[in-house]
């Protein structure tokens, strides 16, 4: 299974590298950071190499478009957004985490679904026509939205779980929550996940 976090110029460290480092704690799970350049440097100056680009991030299982401190530009940007139009909630898991959410909504994707973002860019996503909530994630069938860095968790335990099984969202939680503190961590990020699982996920 395979899994793209789409992360441009710009990007915040904590939406896409958390995801990322949870997500390679499930075996079989392959994880790339995608990007429509070959280099890109964050929000606090940490430079990272693209993995794949955007046009194979499209062909995925699951991709999570990540946030970052320039997303209205990338929204604006003709040649990244055509690109993304390959992109289709009927064949892959779509996750965005927090401006990631107006990269979705700019797609069209979230038409009649509420979603989730950070207070930053909420009033862009409201302006784009998506109904925000209050809260740390939600997903309405393939696709899922989560706002807030810390809430990336989240969006990696819906994805191990569609793709691998409630148990690997668990284990893989798990791993990387604190010492002392696991089954807390645990029990708070299924607790946000499993009301959106369909029931063969929770069974798994």
């Amino acid at each position: 299974m395979h899994t793209a976090i789409l992360t441009f110029d710009g990007y915040n460290e904590l939406d896409s590298l958390i995801a990322l480092g949870v997500l390679n704690r499930v075996t079989g799970m392959r994880v790339s950071i995608a990007s429509s350049a070959p280099r890109v440097t964050s929000m606090n100056g940490v430079t990272i190499d693209a993995m794949i680009g955007l046009e194979e991030a499209c062909t995925a299982d699951a991709v999570i478009v990540g946030s970052g401190s320039k997303t209205r530009e990338v929204v604006e940007d003709p040649a990244v957004m055509a690109t993304l139009r390959g992109l289709d909630p009927a064949r892959q898991l779509l996750a965005a985490q927090c401006s990631g959410t107006l990269v979705l909504a700019k797609l069209g994707l979230l038409a009649g679904v509420p979603a989730c973002t950070d207070l930053t860019t909420k009033p862009w996503v409201l302006a784009a026509g998506v109904e925000v909530l209050n809260q740390p994630f939600f997903a309405r069938g393939d696709l899922a939205t989560a706002g807030g860095c810390l809430a990336s968790t989240y969006l990696a335990t819906w994805i191990i779980a569609r793709l691998q099984g409630l148990d690997a969202a668990e284990h893989a939680m798990h791993y990387v929550a604190p010492v002392g503190e696991k089954d807390d961590y645990v029990e708070r990020a299924l607790r946000n996940v499993t009301p959106y699982l369909e029931p063969a996920a929770i069974s798994a």
